[in-house]
């Protein structure tokens, strides 16, 4: 018996995967859970563009707001929650649509990824995490190849989840044979990937527009209230884009021209990041709204891809 599907709805980051989330939630009935690993904390609305009970619009969401910015959350406490609530979801009959932009957690649940066997140390992970978001992949993957040449041979360098946990179990003493094998796909889940994309230099003008209205809407306030509240830069939620920039111009260190500048240069790089990450959805439907500009004829393609029988 084929299981019902999981649809996945990802892009980069202003792409408008939430407007679209919304609209096709209410058409199948479905309930949201957020993939997004900025959303997940309190208190850090403006800059993460976390998505407000008006545009929820009814339409009931999940692991949004569920830790403090000093609290620690894995890629596995992800996996694990989110498979707990694709159950619940699908048990009361409703579909599941899980939307966001962050790979490693989309990953989770797509691939048959193992989490558990060997050591593991989150708070190392999540510094291998930020290095990714800050340096990109091959940077990565170099600090692999420096720990162990032959277990760089074997990871390609778009396989950032391998080659994140390879770089723990080395620096924990494991085995690094576990990560020769490819990934493999979850069987356990219906995966329904739907990856959204524009035209680049309109990608970059939504990225730099929304950087201005997080201006206008109080980023600057906002980020003060947190580090008033005792959270510090050296969190990783305080590392994020759009925090770490604002720190430090609060602290005097660059002017709030140069702090916008960054911000909105980090943004375009990260999505540039999550472009490359998504090619290697190949069973996606990549769906581009800019030719498919009609929210009626997206949905379309959607269903029809949704109804196709896996292979």
């Amino acid at each position: 018996m084929e299981l019902d599907p999981v649809i996945i709805l990802t892009g980069p980051t202003a792409v408008g995967k939430t407007k679209l989330s919304i609209e096709l939630a209410k058409r199948l009935n479905a309930e949201i859970i957020s993939a997004d690993s900025m959303q997940i904390y309190k208190y850090m609305d403006i800059g993460s563009a976390k998505i407000t009970e008006q545009e929820m619009d009814g339409v009931k969401h999940h692991l949004i707001d569920i830790v403090n910015p000093d609290q620690e959350f894995s890629v596995s406490d992800f996996k694990e929650i989110a498979e707990k609530k694709i159950k619940d979801i699908q048990d009361r009959g409703n579909a599941v649509i899980i939307t966001g932009g962050t790979g490693l957690y989309l990953n989770s649940i797509i691939y048959d990824m193992d989490f558990g066997e060997t050591k593991s140390d989150e708070g190392l992970r999540k510094e291998l995490s930020d290095i990714l978001e800050e340096k990109g992949k091959n940077h990565l993957h170099n600090m692999l190849k420096d720990l162990s040449p032959e277990s760089a041979k074997r990871i390609h360098p778009n396989n950032t989840n391998r080659v994140i946990r390879a770089i723990e179990v080395y620096k924990l003493g494991g085995e690094m044979k576990d990560f020769s094998r490819d990934l493999k796909m979850n069987k356990n889940i219906n995966s329904k990937i739907i990856v959204l994309s524009r035209d680049r230099e309109v990608l970059y003008e939504r990225i730099n527009k929304r950087v201005e209205i997080m201006l206008e809407q109080g980023l600057i306030d906002e980020v003060k209230s947190l580090v008033n509240m005792g959270y510090t830069k050296e969190l990783t939620s305080m590392k994020a884009i759009g925090y770490k920039e604002i720190i430090e111009y609060i602290e005097g260190n660059i002017s709030l021209e140069d702090a916008i500048d960054k911000v909105k240069q980090n943004s375009r790089r990260y999505a540039k990041r999550q472009i490359t990450w998504f090619k290697k959805y190949n069973t996606a439907l990549q769906l581009d709204l800019d030719n498919i500009q009609s929210v009626e004829k997206q949905i379309d393609e959607i269903n029809v891809f949704i109804d196709q029988k896996n292979i």
